[in-house]
């Protein structure tokens, strides 16, 4: 049983920072090798904000800007709007060539990267995070300072097709008791009683929370603040699982992986109920009850032991708020982050389809205006509380490509041309390589 050996589309990676000047350009870029205190303007009233998303995300984010007009009527705010696949190589280029948009909407992969170069602005004492729920502040703090504000809280989740586990007569797992071994064995059934084309699951190679999920109930991790918290046993554990669950028939196989890699949330195989689980995080969970038409059924991830105590999830944050250190203005653009993650009017125009908001009073604003997925997924946050592990930390300078790296070594596996334990050797050599020591 591996998952018991004794003891989540493109990110920027570093040839793109590189071709950027980003791995020693960005601080000449930026002025300085550490964030600055202050921003770099005098107050001009004029921003730019940046973000990526869906067209839903894109019509709320307008209106918030609009809403915030109101309140500052001196404060003119231009949006840049991209989808995720053209955002980092913008950004890369915009914060080179001291082009930086003043607000930006930041990752997780990318908050060392950007804020230990000194692209952005040391939020602490600036954005109130008072009335933060516990755990949520910690993900955008480095050893920097706050680099970015959370824009809204999900955990990783199991989600269970009903239309397909019914037509496959599978009865669905219990989520406080199944393992590793459990859902091969489940998502197999699935794959067994289905049509041709449908089955169990897709690959977990390329999901990098299913992988920090494996490693954290071994209490391993993705990172320390410097490097890597795992070794080549735990990838080559890894690599073999997602192997096995092919292999077992559980899964698709590696040809229609790789098909299917970077297919939208809409038209993807388990929003059209061609697979019987899927691996997404929480705030995605309404747009796959929209593009499915089902009411889809949310489980915990499994345990190595089968104990839900012992899954260590997480909250993470969705995404975040930046500004940028070479801001024009950085009054106005603390001002208006304030109101992104604070006000109430911001949170009844966006409510989760960012995430669950961060500040507790803003999520009792706006619990009676959710419909029924927004109340599942709150629901389900509130269930895993009490089994939360510690918050993960963010990828060190050179790492955010991490999941790009994880995939490609592990589609080779799953095609046969490199066995698990090679693969973990050479995907954890070329990570170590890429990051700043």
């Amino acid at each position: 049983m591996i998952p018991g050996r004794a003891n989540p589309p493109t990110t920027l990676g570093r040839r793109a920072l590189l071709g950027l000047g980003l791995s020693a350009g960005l601080v000449a870029a930026t002025g300085c090798g550490r964030s600055q205190s202050t921003g770099g303007g005098t107050g001009t009233g004029k921003l730019r904000a940046t973000w990526w998303g869906n067209e839903t995300r894109q019509a709320n984010t307008l209106k918030i800007i609009e809403a915030f007009k109101a309140v500052k009527p001196d404060v003119t705010i231009s949006p840049e709007f991209t989808d995720w696949a053209a955002y980092w190589d913008k950004l890369a280029t915009q914060v080179a060539g001291n082009g930086a948009p003043d607000i930006i909407q930041m990752d997780e992969k990318y908050v060392r990267e950007y804020g230990g170069r000194g692209a952005l602005l040391d939020l602490n004492g600036k954005v109130d995070v008072s009335k933060f729920a516990p755990g949520t502040v910690e993900p955008g703090q480095t050893d920097t300072g706050l680099m970015a504000i959370n824009a809204g809280v999900n955990a990783p989740v199991a989600m269970v097709h009903p239309k397909v586990f019914a037509a496959a007569g599978v009865e669905p797992p219990d989520d406080t008791s199944w393992t590793w071994d459990e859902l091969i064995k489940v998502a197999a059934a699935v794959t067994k009683g289905s049509p041709a084309g449908t089955f169990g699951m897709g690959s977990l190679i390329s999901n990098d929370a299913a992988f920090s999920a494996f490693l954290r109930q071994r209490g391993k991790a993705l990172f320390t603040p410097t490097g890597l918290a795992f070794d080549v046993a735990d990838a080559t554990d890894w690599y073999t699982y997602n192997l096995e669950v092919m292999n077992a028939k559980a899964g698709q196989p590696a040809s229609v992986v790789a098909e299917e890699d970077g297919q939208s949330l809409d038209q993807g195989a388990f929003a059209t109920g061609r697979l019987g689980f899927g691996f997404a995080w929480s705030n995605q969970v309404s747009a796959y009850d929209n593009a499915s038409g089902e009411d889809i059924a949310l489980r915990r991830y499994p345990s190595e032991a089968g104990r839900a105590a012992e899954t260590k999830l997480w909250y993470k944050a969705s995404q975040f708020w930046s500004i940028s250190s070479k801001t024009g203005d950085p009054d106005a653009a603390v001002a208006f982050v304030n109101f992104l993650v604070n006000s109430t009017e911001s949170g009844k125009i966006g409510l989760t389809e960012r995430g669950v908001p961060p500040n507790t009073e803003v999520r009792a604003a706006i619990e009676s205006e959710l419909n029924a997925s927004d109340k599942k997924v709150i629901a389900f946050l509130d269930a895993i509380k009490p089994e939360l592990g510690d918050t993960p930390l963010a990828p060190p300078i050179g790492a955010g490509n991490l999941p790009d790296v994880v995939k490609r070594y592990g589609q080779e596996v799953l095609f046969g041309q490199t066995k698990p334990a090679d693969a973990a050797a050479k995907m954890i050599d070329e990570i170590n390589a890429n990051i700043q020591k």
